[in-house]
């Protein structure tokens, strides 16, 4: 690993020095040109890095319209580049834990997140959605290439078609928007010799600057708190955007990231000691083998082409091609543990993977803007098309009651051989989504305004061996929203959105259950203050699903052994939520927000109780001309599974934050990062052989130079 470091450290260094040249030599012809290089030009307005905030101005996640968070009809929200880099995130877990409502529930390296009772199974990249997460294949996006990610709560259907009613994320890439050169590199050190050195150029590729490149890389090494683990991370990024015309843009890119990670653990620690009570570990246990690993290689290529056409109506097409190649060798241990001896009785799973997935996503829409009586209107009509295929790879898995090699297993030093398995197949098969979608803003007075909409989906699942192949048709997703400005500064809004989820189940008959409803009421209050640089949202919801699966009891599917099911009642969430983020001074930046919800199945059980009820999010930075200081808290409610003797409880508990920054001159920065300052032991994921510790307290110190 150390020879690595400095390989990369080398890369990075020269790399430095020719940029730094590269520059030169850009200020000398620009200098020739009679050009100034006192600020540096740039193309797009709301690029979140270009603003030093933790809010923007407009946003399009929810509708495709671009609206302000004030005009918006949901509770929105924003993790902008500023917050990223105040807060040290690199990672789509790290990301999750800083997402007011959101719970984790992490088994190993998948993470089940949950937000208002229900799964998050889906995100966005630049507004198209990806379902690979559904997979929860520990597909941990690195956060290096993204500009910014938006946030809507509740049902997003309109945007999105299939899923659940919990949260949708938009990550929004970075764009290569400067007419002039500039660069940045980072390195940084942290805790279990974490390294990472990253850099990132954008660069003029013609000498009016209308077509413009940015590279992006990223190198990474760590080992972590838990033993054994160790990871290794990255990251190519490279894009070109190109005014064709002064009516035309074209933008071109394409991502890779390589992450190998090896001493992996697969499943948490078990909840129980061999008499019953609890088992209580140190941070750094994993039942795990050296032989143990999970890698992914993620493959991005995407195009972007805007045409404005007459009357300031304008064709947008997007295309995006995505892979994903897993190998993983894993080991999973099942059962207790003697707390005197350490020797733990259950099962010994070991499983080889290898698998491919392919993704390919088309957007395609018109926006066309109009005015009757001196009121602004928006119409928006789309088609998108979104397939997933597995292809090949396959997996195969043993296990042994009583261990491989002795009757009881150390569970302190397992002594588990690596297997050695010939890979079954595995059966390809897809998943295919094609929609129409429509929406407009309609100003029905100039304080009022009307944004509805509705997208008509048909969904496909095709196996190649038959086996669970379905279709569901002309799926309508309504979308309907009034905003009422009270003054310049406040809007109050409603909402009613929808989505559906597909399911597996089967009525006796043989057919497929219709798709899980998810019906989403949303009511609230916004504020903008101090010329747009804060927003201020509060918001009461209530989400109902319909036509969940339940099983019939003794009945059966024809010709099937399986379980037969009815459409019925399902989940109801209902809660709150507070959301205030932006500038309140010049240099004093504020993020903040409160969860609540309150989910319960029809019969009155209470629902999904592994998330928390009620999670909190503040972080408070102020600049002190050169230095800056800043702060924060994550509050999550407790959570339990079980009942009885097996249940299971995390307690609430609070996570400190903390960060420091000195800028020593126009090109040199340097910030140091601790989280979980009191060094809180607390668990991420709670299960009866899934429990996951959080990270204990750690340290990052970054230098950036910027040119």
């Amino acid at each position: 690993m150390k020879t690595n470091k400095l390989i990369a450290l080398s890369i990075i260094t020269a790399f430095t020095l020719h940029i730094q040249a590269l520059a030169n030599e850009t200020k000398e012809d620009l200098t020739k040109d009679s050009k100034s290089l006192g600020t540096v030009e740039i193309v797009s307005s709301n690029n979140s890095e270009d603003t030093n905030s933790y809010t923007i101005d407009s946003m399009n996640t929810s509708t495709k319209l671009n609206l302000s968070i004030k005009d918006t009809p949901q509770l929105v929200s924003v993790v902008t580049k500023q917050k990223l880099e105040d807060l040290g995130l690199t990672s789509y877990h790290e990301l999750m834990s800083h997402i007011t409502g959101v719970s984790l529930n992490k088994t190993d390296e998948r993470m089940f997140p949950t937000s208002r009772g229900f799964a998050i199974d889906y995100y966005q990249i630049d507004g198209v959605p990806t379902y690979t997460i559904s997979d929860y294949v520990a597909d941990d996006l690195d956060l290096a290439i993204y500009d910014r990610i938006e946030i809507v709560k509740g049902a997003n259907g309109l945007m999105t078609g299939a899923g659940n009613p919990s949260i949708s994320m938009n990550f929004v890439r970075k764009r290569a928007n400067s007419k002039e050169f500039k660069a940045d590199t980072n390195l940084s050190f942290g805790s279990w010799n974490k390294y990472n050195a990253q850099i990132d150029v954008s660069t003029p590729l013609s000498n009016d600057g209308n077509i413009r490149g940015r590279f992006v890389f990223k190198h990474e090494e760590a080992d972590t708190f838990m033993d054994r683990y160790k990871k290794e991370n990255d990251i190519l990024y490279g894009v070109v955007d190109m005014d064709l015309t002064d009516t035309t843009y074209l933008s071109l890119g394409a991502s890779y990231q390589n992450l190998d990670r090896s001493g992996i653990r697969w499943g948490g620690l078990p909840a129980f000691y061999s008499d019953g009570t609890r088992t209580d570990f140190d941070r750094s246990k994993t039942v795990t083998s050296d032989w143990t690993n999970w890698d992914l290689q993620t493959k991005n290529f995407f195009i972007d082409l805007k045409q404005e056409l007459l009357n300031d109506i304008s064709l947008n097409v997007s295309y995006s091609h995505k892979r994903i190649n897993s190998n993983s060798s894993l080991m999973y241990f099942y059962g207790t543990v003697d707390k005197d001896t350490g020797l733990g009785e259950g099962a010994v799973y070991r499983q080889v993977g290898n698998n491919s997935k392919k993704e390919n996503n088309i957007d395609t829409y018109l926006s066309i803007p109009f005015s009757t009586s001196n009121l602004e209107h928006e119409i928006i009509i789309g088609a998108m098309y979104n397939k997933d295929t597995l292809r090949g790879g396959g997996s195969k898995r043993d296990y042994e009651s009583t261990g491989f090699s002795n009757p009881l297993i150390n569970f302190n030093y397992p002594n588990i051989t690596a297997p050695d398995f010939t890979l079954n197949s595995r059966v390809s098969n897809y998943t295919q989504q094609t929609a129409s979608y429509l929406v407009g803003k309609f100003s029905l007075m100039e304080q009022l305004k009307l944004i509805t909409g509705a997208r008509l989906t048909n969904w496909k699942y095709d196996s190649a061996d038959n086996e669970g192949d379905r279709e569901f048709k002309n799926e309508v997703t309504p979308y309907i929203g009034l905003v009422y400005e009270l003054n310049p500064n406040h809007s109050l809004y409603s909402s009613y959105t929808s989505i559906f989820k597909p399911q597996d189940k089967q009525e006796e008959n043989g057919d497929y259950l219709d798709p899980i409803v998810g019906k989403s009421y949303e009511a609230g209050l916004k504020g903008e203050y101090f010329d747009g640089k804060l927003n201020a949202s509060f918001s009461v919801f209530r989400i109902e699903q319909d036509n969940v699966a339940e099983v019939i009891e003794g009945k059966f599917v024809k010709d099937s052994e399986d379980f037969a099911y009815r459409a019925a009642e399902g989940v109801t969430s209902k809660g709150f939520e507070i959301d205030i983020a932006g500038k309140i001074t010049d240099n004093l930046s504020l993020d903040f927000g409160v969860a609540n919800f309150e989910a319960k199945e029809a019969n009155g059980d209470k629902y999904n109780t592994q998330s928390s009820r009620t999670t909190a999010n503040l972080f408070v930075k102020y600049n002190f001309n050169n230095l800056r200081a800043g702060g924060g808290l994550n509050y999550k409610s407790k959570y339990y599974t079980g009942t009885g003797d097996s249940k299971i409880t995390q307690d609430a508990f609070t996570i400190v934050n903390a960060m420091a920054g000195y800028k020593i001159n126009k090109n040199i920065d340097l910030q140091l990062n601790i989280n979980n300052v009191f060094d809180k032991k607390y668990y991420v994921g709670i299960g009866a052989n899934s429990m996951v510790y959080g990270t204990p307290r750690n340290a990052t110190l970054t230098l950036k130079y910027t040119f």
